[in-house]
C-alpha cells in the first residue's frame, strides 16, 4: 500500500507560520526552519515581556509617587506605611495618576496622611 501523507495540511501549517513572520529580515521570513525558529522565539519573548511589563510599570508608579511626596517632607516608604495604617485603599497606579494629573487631589491625600 502506498504511503499516505497529508500535504495539504502540512503546507497550510507552513504557510500560517510564514504569514506570521512576514516583514522579518532576510531568510527569517521565507525559509521554513528559520522562520519557525524566529516565530517561536518571538512567542517566548512576548510571554516573558508581558510579565516584565507589569514589573516595570509598578516601578515607574513607585518612582512617581516618591517624587511627588518628597516636597511634603515624606519618603515613599513613610507615605505608603501611613497610608496603609490609615486603611486608605488607593493602589500605586491610582496614586501615581493623581500625582501626575491631579496634583490638588494628591496634595489632599498627602495632607490627610500627614495629619493622622
Amino acid at each position: 500500500m502506498p504511503r499516505s501523507v497529508n500535504s495539504v495540511a502540512s503546507r497550510a501549517r507552513r504557510k500560517k507560520i510564514l504569514k506570521l513572520t512576514k516583514g522579518n529580515f532576510l531568510s527569517r521570513k521565507n525559509v521554513w526552519t528559520v522562520a519557525k525558529n524566529t516565530w517561536e522565539k518571538g512567542q517566548q519573548f512576548a510571554y516573558r515581556d508581558r510579565k516584565a511589563k507589569k514589573r516595570s510599570f509598578r516601578g515607574m508608579w513607585i518612582q512617581r509617587i516618591n517624587a511627588a511626596v518628597r516636597p511634603y517632607d515624606l519618603s515613599y516608604s513613610e507615605f505608603i506605611g501611613k497610608l496603609n495604617k490609615m486603611g486608605v485603599a488607593l493602589n500605586r497606579k491610582v496614586l501615581a495618576d493623581l500625582a501626575m494629573n491631579h496634583p490638588q487631589a494628591f496634595e489632599a491625600v498627602v495632607n490627610k496622611v500627614k495629619g493622622a
